[in-house]
């Protein structure tokens, strides 16, 4: 059973937990009162690992929390005007602790409730603004030396502040891309929500992921923004092609162009996504012409019949992607058993 902090618990001499805001599997958000900056409210974000859910062993575990505190050091550094600032971060006993403004707002998925129960779909204009603002905020990301993924990208993780700004938030599943493969690691161990995570996220192998990952899951958060429903995941659609409806089927207010650019941004394969966020910024607000040919389930590619000599080639780049199939497969058959 996890352990709660009690409202009046002050961390470090300085943070007073004012309440739970949230909690998981592996740690728990509350909202704080800073001691030292009177009236300033952050968000304290407390992280728990235990051995069964990431490790196997005391070693691993030790590794996972040095792994944090390198990573915090770097959130730390951070500093953009649509991502919360990360001021401090600690150890406590067992558990580590990150710092952060509280972001005051709604997220997204509370605004696409609302709108849902009023049968309209939230504002092209405004989605259009907070894709801007997202757009500036991952490419700042992804600029860094070493790159940083956010990798958990989804409606409830982008809160529209009283002004009308948004801010990113939650950095659970973030990643740091070493030039050092082997020194590429997350702050959490985790997948993200199924229904905005690439294909090549799915399990604890984090080697394929970059920051076309995070453009997928943006694309599935457009989706969702502007239909209204949530988008079928990238599972699914791999084993069942053809699964994901039209945007404009749904919402026909939304201009071909803008269904494009998010379907381009929703390719099974990293190959099949715009190669950066710069990229995918010209192809919403720019006038970079969008691929004609947008292969959505790299599995037809693969069941058609190959042309040799090409063919072990084409298994070559796709070896992630067969290898996920045949996992999934082989899951099928004994859930049918």
């Amino acid at each position: 059973m996890q352990y709660i902090l009690d409202p009046g618990t002050v961390l470090r001499n300085r943070y007073e937990i004012l309440e739970l805001v949230g909690q998981g599997g592996m740690g728990a958000v509350y909202r704080a009162s800073d001691r030292r900056l009177e009236g300033r409210v952050c968000a304290v974000k407390e992280i728990h690992p235990q051995l069964s859910e990431v490790s196997s062993s005391e070693a691993e575990l030790e590794q996972l929390t040095e792994q944090f505190r390198t990573e915090a050091s770097i959130l730390a550094r951070l500093d953009h005007p649509h991502l919360p600032k990360v001021s401090d971060y600690f150890a406590n006993g067992s558990r580590e602790y990150l710092v952060m403004d509280f972001v005051e707002g709604r997220d997204l998925s509370e605004l696409l409730q609302e709108a849902q129960r009023r049968n309209e779909f939230l504002a092209e204009v405004d989605i259009m603004t907070w894709t801007a603002q997202l757009l500036d905020a991952l490419e700042y990301l992804h600029s860094q030396d070493p790159p940083v993924l956010h990798r958990d990208i989804k409606p409830s993780n982008i809160k529209v502040t009283p002004r009308g700004d948004i801010k990113l938030v939650d950095f659970g599943l973030v990643k740091v891309l070493y030039q050092d493969d082997s020194r590429t690691v997350t702050v959490l161990h985790g997948r993200g929500t199924a229904a905005y995570t690439p294909l090549e996220q799915y399990g604890g192998d984090t080697t394929f992921t970059d920051a076309r990952s995070d453009i997928y899951s943006l694309g599935a958060t457009l989706y969702h923004l502007l239909s209204g429903q949530i988008p079928v995941a990238a599972r699914e659609r791999f084993l069942q092609p053809g699964m994901l409806t039209s945007l404009r089927e749904l919402n026909p207010n939304v201009s071909p162009r803008l269904e494009r650019a998010i379907f381009y941004a929703l390719g099974m394969h990293p190959n099949e996504r715009p190669n950066s966020v710069r990229d995918l910024r010209e192809l919403i607000f720019g006038s970079k012409p969008i691929p004609q040919k947008m292969p959505q389930i790299v599995s037809e590619t693969l069941l058609s019949e190959p042309s040799p000599p090409s063919w072990q080639q084409l298994f070559y780049e796709n070896r992630l992607l067969v290898g996920i199939a045949l996992a999934l497969l082989v899951i099928a058959i004994v859930v049918s058993v």
